[in-house]
């Protein structure tokens, strides 16, 4: 297994070893482990394990899940620190980098399929984003021609089922 096999397991699945959206910060705590940072504002939560980012909204005494955030490009600079042990236990190596054609055969070969998105939805235009419709999440991917080496690469996978229902 490797970082590829994680990236397509959860743009195929949505979730992050087992866990996702509407899991509460304690049970990603227990999957995840202790080595993040949490920033609160008001009644939202956002908590950095480097590769993976969590937003949580404050509902009661509860903190429901609304977004997984797999933010690929932090490899680049440093993959051991940025890769919670966790996932290293599960997956292995995780290269600096990923190309979009190798996590599109990845994705294809669990079974579920891409379709671009329109470039003139407000998304920045040195980027492409891809949905995988079986599961709803968003791929982003470098496509800044200027960007020595970089065009192609996966930047990062977003689960946001509320999120992208209300953008569209």
């Amino acid at each position: 297994m490797s970082g590829l096999d994680f990236y397509a397991h959860v743009a195929t699945r949505g979730d992050v070893l087992g866990l996702g959206i509407g899991a509460q910060p304690a049970e990603w705590e227990t999957k995840l482990g202790a080595d993040f940072l949490d920033t609160e504002d008001g009644g939202l939560l956002r908590r950095d394990y480097g590769l993976v980012e969590l937003s949580f909204q404050e509902e009661g005494r509860a903190w429901p899940c609304f977004g997984v955030s797999v933010q690929v490009h932090r490899l680049r600079w440093d993959t051991e620190s940025s890769v919670p042990a966790a996932l290293r236990d599960a997956y292995g190596a995780f290269a600096p980098a990923t190309r979009f054609e190798d996590l599109a055969a990845a994705i294809a070969g669990l079974g579920c399929s891409l379709e671009p998105e329109p470039d003139d939805d407000g998304t920045s235009g040195d980027m492409h984003r891809y949905r995988v419709p079986e599961s709803g999440v968003r791929i982003f991917v470098r496509a800044d021609g200027n960007v020595r080496g970089q065009t192609g690469e996966v930047w990062s996978l977003s689960v946001s089922p509320a999120w992208w229902r209300a953008a569209g």
